[in-house]
C-alpha cells in the first residue's frame, strides 16, 4: 500500500537559461534547449520516494514521447505509476527560462492533466483511497483537488495542499488542509486580503480554517502554524543554481515524514534541508537527493 498518493500534474519542463527576463516584445538569445521531467503532482511524487516514502501518482500522460520520458523518470524515482493513465491529449509542458541568480519564470500548458477529472478520482480503483497521506496541487482542474481533499479528509486520512498555482479555496477545501503549504505570494491569495506579515498570514489562514499551515520563506526557511502555536524554521546558507522544483521537493519532504509520523515541525525542517539541497542542482527531478544525503545534511547542522 502507498503510504503518500499524489493526485496531480505531470509536465515535459523545456528549459533555456537566458541572461535576464525578456521583456514585452523582446527577443532574447538563450543557451540550448534542456529537457527535464517535471510538473508539480510529478515533483512531489518523486520527492517523496526519494525521502523515503511509498509513493503512488495519479495523474495522466499523452501517448507520446514526452509521456513515455516522464512515465521512466518517476519509475527511476521509485514511484508507483500503476494509476498514471495514458489518455488522448498531449503530455502536458512546463516552458522554463532560467536566469544566472537561479530564479525561473514558468508558462504551463496542462494537457493531458486536464483528464485528471472528478470522475478519474472516483473510479472504484482511483488509487488514492487508502493512502496515509494525499498530496493535491493546483496543475489539475479545480473541481478535482475541491472533491479529493474534502473526500479524504472525510476518510480520516492526511490532506497536504500545496495551493500552487493560487488561488481563492472553497471553506470545505480549505478546512481539510493539515497542512495547507504555501509562499508568501500564495499565502495572501487564498487568504484573500493583505497581511501585514507572515505571522498574520498563517493566522488568518488558520482562522478561516486551516487545520495547521506553512508558509514557505525560500532561502530564509518557512513559517509553521499549527493550535500548538507559531515555529519558525530557519532557512539553509547554499549556492543557488536553479529554484525548479524546490517547492515540490518541500512538499513531497513534508508528506513521506508526515506519513511516517512526524509531528509537522520536524517534517518541515526535513523538508527545508531537501530543498536547500535541491536547488544546488539544475533540473527539479533530477536534482532530488535520497534520503541519507538529506540526513547527512541534517546531523551536520
Amino acid at each position: 500500500m502507498a503510504e503518500v498518493v499524489v493526485v496531480g500534474s505531470t509536465n515535459a519542463d523545456l528549459v533555456v537559461e537566458v541572461p535576464r527576463r525578456p521583456s514585452g516584445g523582446e527577443t532574447l538569445l538563450g543557451s540550448n534547449l534542456a529537457l527535464h521531467p517535471g510538473g508539480k503532482g510529478a515533483n512531489q511524487a518523486a520527492a517523496s520516494a526519494r525521502a523515503g516514502a511509498a509513493t503512488r501518482l495519479v495523474g495522466c500522460l499523452g501517448d507520446d514521447d514526452h509521456g513515455a520520458f516522464l512515465r521512466r523518470g518517476l519509475q527511476d524515482a521509485g514511484v508507483d505509476v500503476e494509476h498514471v493513465h495514458t489518455v488522448e491529449r498531449p503530455t502536458g509542458t512546463a516552458i522554463i527560462l532560467v536566469t544566472p541568480d537561479g530564479e525561473n519564470s514558468i508558462v504551463v500548458s496542462p494537457g493531458a492533466n486536464s483528464a485528471v477529472d472528478v470522475e478519474l478520482v472516483e473510479r472504484p480503483d482511483a488509487g488514492w483511497t487508502e493512502a496515509s497521506v494525499v498530496v493535491l496541487s493546483m496543475e489539475i482542474p479545480a473541481a478535482t483537488v475541491d472533491h479529493v481533499a474534502t473526500a479524504a479528509a472525510a476518510r480520516g486520512i492526511r490532506v497536504v495542499l500545496n495551493a500552487a498555482p493560487a488561488r481563492e479555496l472553497p471553506a470545505d477545501t480549505l478546512r481539510a488542509c493539515d497542512p495547507l503549504i504555501v509562499n508568501e505570494h500564495e499565502a495572501r491569495i487564498v487568504l484573500g486580503r493583505d497581511a501585514s506579515g507572515f505571522e498574520e498570514l498563517a493566522r488568518g489562514l488558520l482562522d478561516a480554517g486551516a487545520r495547521s499551515v506553512v508558509i514557505t520563506l525560500g532561502v530564509d526557511g518557512a513559517l509553521v502554524a499549527d493550535p500548538d502555536g507559531l515555529h519558525r524554521e530557519a532557512g539553509r546558507v547554499v549556492e543557488v543554481v536553479d529554484t525548479t522544483g524546490a517547492g515540490d521537493a518541500f512538499v513531497g519532504a513534508v508528506a513521506c515524514e508526515l506519513s511516517h509520523g512526524a509531528p509537522l515541525r520536524d517534517a518541515v525542517r526535513f523538508a527545508v534541508a531537501m530543498s536547500a539541497i535541491t536547488v544546488g542542482a539544475r533540473g527539479a527531478q533530477s536534482s532530488y537527493p535520497d534520503r541519507p544525503v538529506v540526513e547527512s545534511l541534517l546531523a551536520g547542522s
